[in-house]
């Protein structure tokens, strides 16, 4: 696989609603599944508001560790401004994500369903890959 090499992870952000955003995720440039996260709002205009907005565009460290919440290993991404324990994690709506980043397939409107395949799947790859990786959110 890609041993001793950065894993290169990719968030585009491509439908952005008043309650959610659904995304793309890619790993090294490859298409992998969709996501769901709160509403994306910008940060220099509006107020954060707690558990219904997404994290600030950028790059970030991505590490596995484990998760007290959820009682299992999971992606957390490392130095978000303003934010704690964003986590790459299972959940179907919108109301699951506190910030944090839900990877499925969008299948019905508002939601990402097989979420806890993919979240095995990301969580695998990056233990497969020295336990790291950097996500670009766009």
């Amino acid at each position: 696989m890609l041993q001793n090499k950065t894993l290169q992870l990719k968030l585009e952000r491509r439908w952005p609603t008043e309650n959610y955003t659904i995304g793309r995720f890619y790993v090294n440039g490859e298409f992998w599944c969709n996501t769901l996260e709160p509403k994306v709002r910008d940060l220099t205009k509006e107020k954060k508001v707690p558990g219904k907005t997404a994290i600030p565009a950028g790059t970030y460290e991505v590490i596995i560790t484990y998760s007290q919440k959820f009682k299992r290993r999971l992606p957390i991404l490392l130095n978000v401004p303003d934010f704690t324990g964003v986590r790459i994690h299972s959940g179907n709506k919108v109301e699951d994500t506190e910030a944090c980043i839900l990877p499925g397939e969008n299948k019905k409107k508002g939601m990402v369903l097989n979420s806890k395949f993919w979240e095995g799947k990301i969580t695998n790859l990056i233990e497969s890959n020295g336990g790291k990786a950097l996500i670009n959110i766009i």
